[in-house]
């Protein structure tokens, strides 16, 4: 696996029986409050309470809280302050809360226990803040995996974290912002993805293929520091990228300032967003009727928040959503961004034929619901209900 081996896995087969209704019910807090019983940290538990995520938790559940820590240099991920709201429900519901996610791919600040977990505590994921201790759902080096059996079109088998698999409950708290793959990221990518181990993320990445374009590139040689399989060399001050070495994190498109690094999107995207989906039904498949999804829609930054900043959002702060339905969720909250006011301050240009979300990447981010939706993840679906 391109030297990305995996120790520690036991493939377990739970089945595929998700049961989702017809029509989901997605709960919706706009942002804004004019008195301090308005104040956002108090929807987070009203939203809780009215979606019934306490019904998700039996006395003593392990429950993983899936956040995103944030790169270091990034400032619009999830604030613990918010985090601390739910781990308080969910502690009053039985459960026994922990806050995780799982080694990155790329190089940065996330790639090991260590780093990761010194990142989280930087960007104020402290027991003070959250009550709940912070545990990387794969280990010290990524390689406590467990293989969940799926049977999909793209995986027999998905590669997961061992405490995502361990945990009996999950909740999961997403910033929904754009992503140069997927088109959005959301809850879909927040389990799916973001619980996926190292081997299980360069599997999901595998058919992304970036190429240099040489007129825009400056030999500057930020991507080779970045890339983690070495397939970047710099000669003559031109950046070139070793197709058999390259396995597509992406992370070299993500940093390179000129923007001479492209991607060829011919089907890479597509696969990204359905791979990404046999990942999230491999989360939750042994917890049917144990798991509840938040998304945050403000900060609604073109990129995701594994780069090491945070670019003007293309929208203005739009609320904040909660459903124990993961395709709805993520379907509700593009619909709330898509109707929002452009940022007249955002690096995007209105074009006709495409939504707020499509003129931040260009990415078709619909495939990833169609698919969630044909395999069971969950309904399109949904009932919009403001609190």
């Amino acid at each position: 696996m391109n030297g990305l081996a995996y120790e520690n896995t036991v493939t377990i087969n739970i089945g595929n029986a998700i049961s989702y209704p017809m029509t989901a019910k997605v709960y919706f807090a706009p942002y804004g409050a004019e008195k301090s019983s308005d104040a956002m940290t108090n929807k987070v538990t009203e939203l809780f309470d009215k979606a019934g995520f306490a019904d998700c938790f039996e006395k003593d559940d392990f429950t993983a809280v899936k956040v995103h820590f944030g790169e270091v240099g990034n400032t619009s991920f999830v604030s613990p302050i918010y985090v601390r709201k739910v781990v308080d429900s969910i502690k009053k519901s039985g459960g026994k809360p922990f806050i995780t996610d799982a080694n990155t791919l790329y190089f940065g600040q996330r790639a090991n226990a260590i780093d990761h977990i010194n990142t989280a505590l930087l960007h104020g994921f402290v027991p003070s803040v959250v009550d709940a201790p912070v545990i990387i759902a794969d280990g010290l080096i990524g390689k406590d995996v467990m293989e969940v059996e799926v049977n999909l079109k793209h995986f027999k088998t998905v590669k997961l974290g061992a405490a995502a698999v361990h945990a009996k409950a999950m909740m999961s708290i997403a910033h929904f912002k754009g992503h140069i793959a997927a088109g959005f990221g959301g809850a879909i990518k927040n389990v799916g993805m973001g619980f996926g181990s190292r081997a299980g993320k360069q599997q999901m990445h595998s058919d992304i293929n970036p190429k240099v374009n040489h007129e825009k590139c400056i030999g500057c040689g930020t991507c080779v520091n970045w890339c983690p399989q070495g397939a970047i060399t710099v000669e003559g001050n031109k950046a070139s990228i070793d197709q058999e070495s390259c396995y597509g994190c992406a992370e070299c498109f993500i940093t390179c300032k000129p923007k001479a690094i492209e991607i060829r999107w011919d089907s890479s995207s597509e696969l990204l967003q359905e791979k990404m989906i046999e990942y999230t039904l491999g989360v939750v498949k042994n917890k049917v009727g144990k798991c509840g999804y938040f998304n945050f829609i403000n900060n609604v930054t073109p990129h995701c928040d594994c780069a090491g900043w945070s670019d003007t959002p293309i929208v203005h702060d739009v609320g904040i959503v909660a459903s124990n339905d993961p395709i709805a969720i993520d379907q509700a909250s593009a619909d709330l961004v898509n109707k929002a006011i452009l940022n007249p301050g955002a690096n995007i240009e209105r074009e006709d034929g495409k939504d707020n979300i499509r003129l931040a990447n260009d990415i078709d981010w619909t495939l990833q619901l169609a698919y969630g939706e044909e395999v069971g993840l969950g309904t399109r679906k949904y009932e919009l209900i403001e609190i």
